[in-house]
């Protein structure tokens, strides 16, 4: 690049410099250690200088000095990365400046003259960096990072959409050896450089191909990162700060994962959309913004705007608790340092004022937050109060605006506590606790689909024995204490959370306040009053439909919950239909997942049925995300992080057990249904309250604690089966002494009423044992474990992918299994390589996990073309490209421009292991459409040009002596053509003329630089004669209305034919010159496949070509070598135009 020119001290320099080129006013100078083989001492010691230390001083290997005769000033103009960049320099120089030097008389006129040029130079490079130096500028030491990333261009050379995150200095362990260099952090890449002692080392490895990325030790280092790939390990360290480091490449491997490989995350996350606005940066703000929504459990929509230090009045504890407030596009959020001493969630739709105070010593900078259930939070010590009052009041407007709600006060029958009555304009009367929604026109919406007015566990109370009095005025006891708490910490969704719900909420939660409260904790509740009407426009829209989801609903309604009189009865059904079909209308991308219809069934017991769908919203949509699609991811990841937890906290179980995918059997629905389908109901309920409370940690640690309840018995379990029915029978004698109802029957047990009797588990011990020792694991470090479990998940699906296509293709080919997997891993980067630096496409173009294993990786034409450069045996030098294409527009069937390894795969096979039958096939059917078309690219082809002459043989080399008997060879072809056509195989289209010269040139091209090239072409030569010759009796054969039958027995019989002076009179022309479109009285010039394969057949050379022995190995090695290189190259063309003008 040229630089702002410098004057430099030559007098020491020459120690580090070595002159390469120099002018009458010009030097051209490159750094010693680099560029030299066999460096000496000195110059190794200057490169690994340059590697190690990575100093500012003039770091870069090529450099142009100005030298003005007679002057002992120099100075620098221009330095370069490559040879190549600075030879540019050097070229423009000369052929721009150089002649015109000599007219000045005054050197200073000279240097002020070549200063000028130069920056101008300078001003047209940096216009062309903006971009590069955009992104520098948003880094803490932007002038480091400019130099980093012409570093990382120049030493990896990707595209220019291949953006660098960030660099580290630090250490990889090759062996027991370390090689200091730096590491770069890209958006698609880690990538690794080093040049120590004149040795170059660099590693580049696509994040997709990340398995495992860990923290471990060594015998020398106590902390590395790890990095695991399908064949390697590698180990990183010595770094500054280790801890950044392993986060931003957790984040980077996590992104981009999700971004490449699961299609579902990508429609929903706009971050992946754009991957080339990543930077450091976003992607703290991108975690921060994950654990928030994490830890308040708020809609994934929800983007974090500000994070302030604050403290809040809890007047329970009559002080001010210091934490942290958490700002969004719609809530307010509060969390105290100390773990769940208190936590406050303000939906801005709750909101009535925001104002400030007076500041005051003992409140600084306060701020008033106000709510419609006459409840005021005091916030103080808030830095930057006026910016953030103004953002918080235009968002608070925002939000009036896009849900506009008026609201009254009434008092509630728990006490004197006020609470809010929503109403609008749009909805119907509808009362939720203390929640009333009132229709100004004071009447209902007449709906031909009424939802149930009530929960159904009052409508449908399960049958059986009452439960005695001293369990009803258990719950009479629980009722009184949430309304003392209701009375000190307030009842709606604003609520104070402490620890003393979080009791509250383990001892079990009333059934008459169950669905109330699991509305508020999960904040359906704003949902429901944010969107009046919705729901019963959606039953509307959906009810009727006919599509797969509705079907797997209907077959399921059945089986939900049949034991509960609710769904004994039309009523219940009917419900439970309304709200799962509304629900796979609402949302089509999840639609019907099994285990959902026994989750809506529970929350339509205790809750009503709108009610019920904004509670599957809140679960399905964020609090349990990605566990409701087609490969239910998010229980995968869970499921991974309980058996780290196991390891962990049970690690006498986890070694008994080796194998703990045993214990993934059954606890999947665990995680997928709550414990609801393996536990009495009247226990699972409990669970549920843990869980719209405390979320998945609830889960985590009520399955580590049952875990632990049945450790003795399962470590002396002698196999899996066993160990299965010792957790299945433990978890149906679970039960809740509290529940007010009599038990519901449960059908889910292993075992019969005969089995002999079993100690029963109350649910609320269990519960508090599992809060007790399992309950240290913050929200933060769940969400670390599920980041490093996702890749292993990912991983393990592309791993089931990879497994399932070669286990389909290995039967049909005659590749080895080794070669195969080689092949698939070159296919499937092939496809990355598009999906990093090409533009987002449709999703068709994307790898989509819910097609068929053998189309989830596809490619087009252009990656097709590269990858058949690289491993096609059938090199045809400048021909190869056409060939790729014609192949590809062969092998793609259904014509959507898209090509599975399959076919792709197959095609190799037939080039390297096929018959030659079977090869010469293929070649015949590159050459008729649909593989040849009229607009092919072979400009220069005889297509385009007069057809050649069949009026003689075109025999090259060959005495008259050696001539051939072509009537002999026609005669026995034309026997071995009968034969062929009694074969059952479908006869392909003959070719024309035309398609034939195409296939000679084709066949030409693919004997260029063989060792039998001479032999070859003489029987090519040969052979092209003799079909152009089959051709031409065919035509004339055609003209004369007489059949190849007719012909062969006028060839058979003793007269000579007008055919056979073709043989016998060689040197005589025809009356008529052929055309490119004859008449059709002529007939038309063709050949069939049987014609060449006989007539190749004839020649030896070309039977020895076809039929030796190709090993696909080396070309296998060479690929994995050249495929990235091949890609770039690529892409610097298409952008060559605009680089050219940068340097201009």
């Amino acid at each position: 690049m040229w630089l702002k020119p410098e004057e430099v001290l030559l007098k020491n320099a020459l120690k580090l410099w070595v002159t390469q080129k120099t002018s009458c006013y010009f030097v051209l100078q490159r750094r010693r250690g680099h560029g030299e083989g066999g460096a000496r001492l000195s110059g190794r010691l200057v490169g690994a200088l340059d590697a190690v230390l990575d100093s500012n001083a003039r770091v870069a290997p090529f450099r142009i000095l100005l030298q003005v005769p007679g002057s002992q000033v120099y100075s620098l103009i221009a330095c370069g990365a490559t040879l190549e960049e600075i030879n540019q320099h050097w070229d423009w120089l000369e052929q721009n400046l150089l002649h015109t030097l000599s007219v000045f008389d005054n050197k200073d006129d000279i240097a002020s003259f070549v200063k000028g040029k130069v920056k101008v130079g300078l001003l047209i490079a940096l216009i062309a960096e903006e971009t590069s130096s955009r992104l520098a500028e948003q880094e803490e030491e932007p002038e480091k990072f400019r130099e980093a990333l012409v570093k990382f261009a120049s030493r990896f050379n990707f595209p220019e959409a291949e953006k660098l995150v960030t660099y580290y200095s630090c250490c990889c362990w090759k062996g027991r050896v370390p090689r200091q260099g730096w590491l770069y952090l890209s958006i698609n890449h880690l990538c690794f450089y080093s040049f120590f002692l004149g040795k170059e080392l660099k590693l580049v490895i696509p994040w997709v191909d990340i398995q495992k990325l860990e923290r471990t030790s060594n015998v020398f280092l106590t902390d590395t990162i790890r990095i695991t790939t399908q064949n390697k390990e590698r180990d990183f360290s010595m770094f500054l700060d280790l801890d950044e480091a392993f986060r931003i490449m957790e984040q980077l491997a996590d992104v981009t994962l999700r971004r490449l490989l699961d299609n579902e995350v990508f429609e929903l996350d706009p971050d992946l959309q754009e991957p080339s606005q990543i930077s450091k940066r976003d992607l703290e703000a991108r975690a921060q913004n994950e654990f928030f929504r994490a830890f308040f459990r708020l809609p994934r929509k929800e983007k974090l705007r500000a994070v302030v230090d604050c403290a809040l009045w809890t007047p329970f504890s009559r002080c001010h608790t210091a934490g942290r407030m958490f700002t969004s596009d719609s809530y307010i959020c509060f969390a105290s340092r100390e773990d769940g001493r208190c936590t406050v969630v303000l939906p801005l739709r709750e909101v009535v004022s925001i104002e400030k105070m007076e500041d005051t010593s003992l409140l600084p900078n306060p701020v008033i937050v106000s709510i419609r259930s006459k409840m005021a939070f005091q916030f103080i010590e808030l830095r930057d109060r006026e910016g953030l009052v103004e953002s918080l009041l235009a968002r608070l407007r925002q939000v009036h605006a896009d849900h506009p709600v008026s609201y009254d006060t009434s008092t509630s029958d728990d006490g004197n506590m006020m609470t809010p009555v929503f109403y609008s304009s749009i909805c119907g009367d509808h009362k939720f606790g203390d929640l009333e929604m009132v229709s100004p026109q004071g009447h209902k919406e007449e709906k031909s689909l009424s939802p149930c007015p009530e929960p159904l566990t009052p409508v449908f109370p399960p049958s059986g024995s009452p439960r005695p009095d001293s369990r009803l005025s258990r719950e009479q006891i629980k009722i009184s204490l949430w309304n003392d708490h209701f009375a000190e910490y307030g009842r709606t969704v604003c609520m104070f959370r402490t620890e003393k719900i979080r009791k509250l909420v383990a001892m079990g939660i009333p059934e008459a306040l169950r669905g109330r409260l699991w509305l508020l904790f999960s904040d359906a509740v704003t949902d429901l009053a944010s969107h009046p009407g919705y729901y019963g426009k959606l039953v509307e829209e959906s009810l009727g439909r006919c599509c797969l989801a509705t079907e797997e609903i209907e077959r399921d309604l059945h089986r939900s919950l049949p034991e509960h009189p609710a769904f004994q009865s039309e009523t219940g059904i009917a419900a439970l239909r309304r709200v799962l079909t509304a629900y796979a209308h609402r949302n089509p991308r999840i639609g019907y997942c099994q285990s959902m219809n026994i989750l809506t069934s529970v929350l339509l017991l205790y809750a009503k049925e709108e009610e019920a769908f904004w509670l599957l919203v809140a679960v399905c949509e964020r609090m349990l995300p990605d566990y409701f699609n087609h490969r239910v991811i998010g229980a995968q990841v869970d499921q991974s992080v309980f058996e780290e937890l196991i390891k962990g906290h049970l690690p006498e179980l986890a070694e008994h057990m080796n194998d703990l995918s045993a214990l993934a059997s059954v606890s999947l629905s665990w995680f997928l249904t709550l414990f609801l389908s393996i536990m009495p109901l009247e226990s699972a309920v409990n669970v549920v309250d843990c869980f719209f409370y405390d979320g998945i940690k609830a889960i985590f640690q009520l399955g580590l604690a049952v875990l632990e309840a049945t450790a003795e018995e399962l470590c002396s379990s002698k196999d899996d089966g066993q160990a299965l029915m010792i957790l299945s029978r433990f978890l149906d004698h679970i039960k809740n002494e509290d529940s007010p109802g009599p038990p519901v029957s449960s059908h889910h047990a292993f075992f019969s009423d005969d089995q002999e009797p079993y100690a029963a588990t109350d649910i609320a011990d269990l519960i508090r044992d599992a809060y007790e020792k399992f309950g240290d694991q913050s929200v933060e470090q769940i969400e670390h474990l599920r980041c490093k479990h996702r890749i292993r998940v990912l991983q393990g699906h592309e791993d089931t992918t990879r497994q399932n296509v070669l286990r389909v293709v290995i039967p049909e080919v005659s590749l080895s299994p080794e070669d195969l997997e080689e092949l698939y891993d070159l296919f499937k980067r092939e496809h990355m390589l598009s999906c990093y630096w090409v533009q987002p496409g449709p999703v068709a173009l994307r790898h989509d996990p819910s097609r068929p294993y053998a189309e989830q990786y596809r490619i087009d034409a252009r990656q097709f073309t590269r990858l058949f450069l690289l491993l096609s045996p059938w090199t045809c030098g400048a021909h190869t490209e056409i060939l790729a294409e014609r192949t590809f527009r062969l092998l793609d069937d259904n014509m959507d421009q898209l090509l599975e390894f399959k076919a792709f795969v197959s095609c190799l096979d037939t080039m390297y292991n096929g018959e030659m039958n079977e090869k010469i096939k293929l070649l015949y059917r590159l050459h008729i459409p649909p593989a040849l078309t009229e607009n092919d690219r072979d400009s220069q082809s005889p297509l385009k040009s007069p057809l050649l002459s069949t009026s003689r043989p075109l025999v090259f080399g060959k005495s008259k002596g050696d001539a051939i008997d072509y009537q002999k060879q026609l005669k026995q072809m034309i026997r071995d053509l009968a034969k062929e056509k009694d074969k059952a195989e479908k006869e392909l289209p003959k070719m024309s003329q035309r398609e034939f010269i195409q296939f000679c040139k084709t066949l030409y091209s693919m004997f260029h630089e063989d060792p039998q090239e001479n032999d070859l072409y003489q029987a090519i030569a040969t052979v092209t004669t003799l079909l152009l010759q089959i051709g031409e009796v065919g035509q004339r054969s055609s003209s004369s209305g007489s059949s190849s039958q007719e012909c062969a027995e006028e060839l058979q019989g003793p007269a000579p034919s007008p055919e056979d002076s073709v043989f016998t009179e060689p040197g005589r022309p025809t009356q008529d010159a052929p055309r490119m479109f004859p008449d059709p009285a002529e007939g038309v010039w063709t050949v069939s496949l049987e014609h060449i394969l006989a007539s190749l057949l004839t020649e030896q050379s070309l039977v020895n070509f076809f039929e030796k022995p190709l090993d696909i190995k080396s070309k296998l090695e060479n690929a994995k070598v050249n495929q990235y290189g091949l890609n770039t190259l690529e892409m610097s063309r298409q952008s060559q135009p605009e680089l050219k003008l940068g340097n201009a």
